[in-house]
C-alpha cells in the first residue's frame, strides 16, 4: 500500500440508522462492522464526547481497502457545508454517474450539483450531494488520467475515496505542512470557477479559485482548496467529531519518521480498518482531523 493511500473518511450523521439507509441501501456499499465508538479510539482522535455513540463502517463491494465509518451525534445548528476550514468532501469513483440522480431520488441525499462535464477538464464527470450529516460526496466518472496523476476506475457501481478536498485559509502554507510533516509532493495547482464555493458564499459568476493537489507521486490524496476570507472555523459540540466530513484516514509508511505531534501516542488497533496496525491521530493546519495508520510490518 502506497504512502498516503487514502484509507477512509468519517462522516459524523444524527441518524445513523438513516445514513445506513443511504449507504448501504442507495450506494451500495457493504456493512462489515457496527457498534459503539470504543473510549480509546475516541480518545486518540480528541473526540472523548464521542465515545460510545452508535457507529458503523461500510466497504465499497470492489473490495478496495476504504472504508466509511459513521458515526451518530446531534447535528450543529452553526454548520453549513462548503461554508468553514477543515475537511469538506470525499470524492468517490462511481460507474454512470448520469445514472446517479435517478437512484438517489427518495433518499437522504441532495443533490447541490448534476453530472456535468467540465470544459477543459476531460479526466472525470463529477456530481455533487449531501448527506443527512450534511456531509459532501462527490461521485465522480472518471474517463482518463490527468497528465500528472493516475486516476481509478470504478470496479463497482460505487467504489472507494481517491481525493478529499480540504478548505484552507492558507492554501501555501498547507500544502507546505503536507509536503514537510508527512512527506508528500506538491503536485499541479489549478485556477477555475469553483461553482460549489462561489455559490456557497454568494461570489459573482466568474469568480475563480486556486487549487493544489497534494499527492505521492501520480497517486491523488488531497486536493487543498483557497477558501474566501468569508469561511469561518467549523463549529462542533464539546468533545465531539466536526460536524459533516469529520476525519480522513491516510496510509503512511513509518509513523515514527514523520514530524507530527499525536493527540495521542501512536498505538496498535485491531478491526477490519487497523488489521492491528499502529494508529495515531493529528490536527492540520487547517484545524482538521488527519488519522494516520502505519503499513511498515
Amino acid at each position: 500500500m502506497k504512502h498516503g493511500t487514502i484509507l477512509g473518511g468519517v462522516v459524523a450523521t444524527p441518524d445513523l440508522d438513516a445514513a445506513l439507509a443511504d449507504y448501504e441501501g442507495i450506494l451500495g456499499l457493504k456493512l462489515i462492522e457496527r457498534g459503539a465508538l470504543p473510549d480509546d479510539l475516541a480518545a486518540s482522535w480528541g473526540v472523548p464526547a464521542s465515545a460510545g455513540r452508535p457507529t458503523a463502517i461500510l466497504q465499497p463491494q470492489s473490495g478496495a481497502p476504504c472504508f466509511i465509518r459513521l458515526v451518530e451525534q446531534p447535528d450543529h445548528p452553526d454548520f453549513m457545508p462548503t461554508r468553514t476550514h477543515g475537511w469538506a468532501a470525499y470524492e468517490l469513483t462511481v460507474q454512470d454517474v448520469f445514472g446517479w440522480p435517478d437512484r438517489l431520488q427518495g433518499s437522504g441525499f441532495d443533490i447541490v450539483g448534476p453530472p456535468k462535464e467540465l470544459e477543459g477538464l476531460p479526466f472525470f464527470v463529477p456530481m455533487q450531494v449531501t448527506g443527512r450529516g450534511k456531509e459532501m460526496i462527490y461521485l465522480n466518472e472518471v474517463r482518463e488520467n490527468t497528465p500528472s496523476s493516475d486516476l481509478p476506475h470504478a470496479q463497482s457501481p460505487t467504489d472507494h475515496i481517491f481525493i478529499v478536498i480540504l478548505a484552507t485559509p492558507d492554501r501555501a502554507a498547507t500544502v507546505a505542512w503536507y509536503r514537510e510533516r508527512l512527506g508528500l509532493d506538491e503536485g499541479d495547482t489549478y485556477t477555475l470557477e469553483y461553482s460549489m464555493i462561489n455559490d456557497a458564499f454568494g461570489l459573482p459568476a466568474g469568480t475563480q479559485s486556486d487549487l493544489t493537489m497534494v499527492q505521492n507521486d501520480r497517486l491523488p490524496i488531497v486536493e487543498v482548496d483557497d477558501y474566501p476570507a468569508e469561511a469561518t472555523d467549523r463549529a462542533r459540540h464539546d468533545g465531539m467529531l466536526p460536524p459533516g466530513n469529520a476525519m480522513v484516514t491516510l496510509a503512511v509508511d513509518d509513523l515514527d519518521a514523520l514530524a507530527c505531534e499525536w493527540i495521542t501516542p501512536p498505538t496498535a488497533r485491531q478491526g477490519p480498518l487497523y488489521d492491528g496496525r499502529r494508529a495515531a491521530t493529528v490536527i492540520g493546519p487547517a484545524g482538521e482531523l488527519l488519522e494516520l495508520v502505519e503499513t511498515k510490518t
